[in-house]
């Protein structure tokens, strides 16, 4: 394990060398205002207020946010990943168990299935920047029980609005994996769907679970940070981005901290699911490769 984990690590490595080298190569050979194809502009600048040199931006990680400042830019941007770090986390969770919840219930009635997957297909056509006002307008005019909703929830509910789909998708496809022979089995003894599911259904989804789970863990970043953008909440790394790009015409560098920030946390978050996955099938027994 801990050889596969360094094999990894190395190749990491080795990818993020030839993406820095491809950008670097691209400054050289890319027009500085960009160009067009059949009029429209699709090749990017070169030019160093667009794409500034690698390290430039690995220098400017160190340096402070504002010229007032003495912190380092890097620690700002991690305290802007650990707000929304949790945002996501919680936005995760609360998409898995309403993907699981969904995937159960579609998989118990064939007719529920038919009813709400189309429309739980069609959810994910709505265009995140749109919903995202409607959803932190509640903020203020909803109660709870007492609680009321603040604008947080608003960010972790539009990122388990985007992490439940796959999640969903892909525990209907496992739960409906199971080996024929074994649901004849667990019929002959008599079990009852419920039983039969948790003995046997789940544990046959758990592969599909989690390539779903590692999807919906970057897609619970992405909500979050469109999220923060759409609404304007302060404190995590996409308030950031939209803060650093409006002060990227004199310091384009400084957006790129930004940008390694977001890229960052997504990578943990995507981390802590393969964590999940490694505890998870330690025990199961490796498919051969036909």
């Amino acid at each position: 394990m801990i050889r596969r984990a360094a094999r990894r690590a190395a190749l990491f490595c080795v990818a993020l060398f030839l993406v820095a080298s491809l950008w670097e190569l691209y400054k050289v050979v890319g027009p500085d205002d960009g160009g067009s194809v059949f009029g429209v502009r699709v090749i990017p600048k070169a030019s160093n207020r667009a794409m500034p040199h690698t390290w430039d931006i690995v220098t400017r990680l160190t340096e402070p946010e504002t010229s007032a400042g003495t912190e380092p830019i890097w620690r700002t941007v991690l305290g802007y990943s650990w707000y929304t770090f949790r945002l996501a986390f919680v936005g995760l969770v609360l998409g898995g168990v309403i993907g699981v919840f969904l995937a159960v219930l579609m998989a118990r009635f064939r007719i529920v299935e038919r009813g709400l997957l189309p429309w739980v297909i069609m959810s994910q056509t709505v265009p995140l920047i749109a919903l995202a006002p409607q959803v932190v307008s509640w903020s203020g005019r909803l109660d709870l029980f007492g609680w009321e909703w603040p604008r947080w929830a608003s960010v972790c509910l539009l990122a388990a609005f985007l992490a439940f789909f796959p999640v969903a998708v892909g525990t209907l496809r496992g739960l409906q994996s199971a080996p024929s022979a074994a649901l004849e089995l667990m019929d002959s003894y008599a079990a009852g769907w419920w039983r039969t599911t948790l003995k046997l259904r789940f544990p046959a989804a758990v592969p599909h679970m989690v390539p779903a789970l590692k999807l919906a863990a970057t897609l619970s970043v992405v909500g979050v940070i469109v999220s923060e953008i759409s609404t304007g909440i302060r404190g995590g790394i996409g308030r950031a981005v939209l803060s650093y790009l409006q002060a990227s015409t004199g310091d384009p560098e400084k957006l790129y901290s930004a940008v390694f920030g977001a890229a960052a946390l997504g990578m943990v978050l995507f981390g802590a699911v393969v964590a999940v996955e490694i505890l998870v099938m330690r025990n199961r027994p490796r498919e051969e490769a036909s």
